[in-house]
C-alpha cells in the first residue's frame, strides 16, 4: 500500500466522537460509562438477593412465635424505637436507696479526710511555692533599737539561714553540730519541687472531700423531699452547696 493511498484513507475517516445526549436526557447528566451500568447492576442484584432473603424468612416463620420485643417496640418516623420499661419502685425503696449513696458517699469522704491527715502529719505544714507570704514580727521599745536590729542576732543563727522558716539551727548547734542534710543547690532543688508536688496533691484531696461533703448534702436534700411535708424553696441549689428549703412543722406522734 502505497503511502498516497494511506494518506488518502485516513483522509475519509471521521473522528471518533463519544455518542450524543439526548435533549430529553439532559436533565438525567452525563451517560455513564461501561464500568458505571457494571457497578449499578452488581448493587441492583445484590439488593434484590437481600429482598429474597427476607421475603423467605418470613414465609418460613411461625405465625405463633411471640417474644417481648414485639410489644415493646414501635415504629416513629420509620425508625422502630423500643420502649424502656419503667421502673417499678416505691417512695421507701428509693428512699432507702438515697440512704445507701449517702453512706457511700460519706464513707469515701472519711477515707479522703484520712489520706489528708497523713500528708499533713508527713509535710508538718512547711512552706510551699505558691502560699501565702510567712511574717515574723519583732516587737521593740525605741526607733534606734529598730534601725539596729540584727535579726540573725536576735534568731541566735547566721545570716545565711535567716530565709528559712523551717530547721533553722542556732550558732551553739551549727558550733556543736555539723549541718545535716543534703547541701547541694541541685539536690535542695529537686526536694523542693518534691515538696511542693505534695502540696499540690494535698491541695487535690482538700479540694475532693469538700466536693464530697456538698454531693452528700445534696443527696440528703433530695432524700428529704422524697416526704409529702409542705415546703417551699427558700435558696436554689449551687455548685458548692445544696439548696434549702424550708419544711412546716409537724408534729410527730
Amino acid at each position: 500500500m502505497s503511502a498516497a493511498f494511506r494518506k488518502a484513507a485516513k483522509a475519509r475517516q471521521r473522528p471518533h466522537r463519544e455518542r450524543g445526549q439526548p435533549a430529553a436526557r439532559t436533565k438525567l447528566g452525563l451517560l455513564e460509562k461501561k464500568k458505571d451500568y457494571r457497578l449499578r447492576a452488581h448493587d441492583y442484584h445484590k439488593k434484590q438477593n437481600a429482598l429474597r432473603a427476607l421475603q423467605k424468612k418470613a414465609l418460613d416463620k411461625n405465625p405463633d412465635e411471640f417474644y417481648f420485643k414485639m410489644i415493646r417496640a414501635e415504629v416513629k418516623d420509620g425508625v422502630h424505637v423500643t420502649k424502656q420499661p419503667k421502673d417499678e419502685i416505691t417512695p421507701e425503696q428509693l428512699k432507702l436507696m438515697r440512704t445507701q449513696d449517702i453512706k457511700y458517699v460519706e464513707m469515701k469522704r472519711v477515707a479522703e479526710a484520712k489520706k489528708i491527715e497523713r500528708l499533713k502529719a508527713e509535710l508538718h505544714l512547711l512552706d510551699a511555692a505558691g502560699s501565702g507570704p510567712r511574717r515574723h514580727l519583732f516587737f521593740v521599745d525605741t526607733e534606734r533599737e529598730v534601725r539596729e536590729f540584727d535579726i540573725a542576732a536576735h534568731l541566735d543563727t547566721v545570716p545565711e539561714l535567716v530565709d528559712r522558716v523551717y530547721n533553722r539551727p542556732t550558732i551553739a548547734t551549727l558550733q556543736r553540730e555539723t549541718v545535716k542534710g543534703p547541701t547541694d543547690p541541685a539536690h535542695l532543688k529537686k526536694l523542693a519541687q518534691q515538696r511542693k508536688n505534695q502540696y499540690d496533691l494535698l491541695r487535690q484531696r482538700i479540694e475532693r472531700e469538700k466536693a464530697m461533703f456538698v454531693i452528700s448534702q445534696k443527696i440528703q436534700t433530695r432524700k428529704d423531699l422524697l416526704d409529702k411535708t409542705h415546703k417551699v424553696k427558700v435558696k436554689k441549689e449551687t455548685t458548692t452547696g445544696p439548696a434549702i428549703y424550708k419544711f412546716k412543722f409537724q408534729r410527730k406522734r
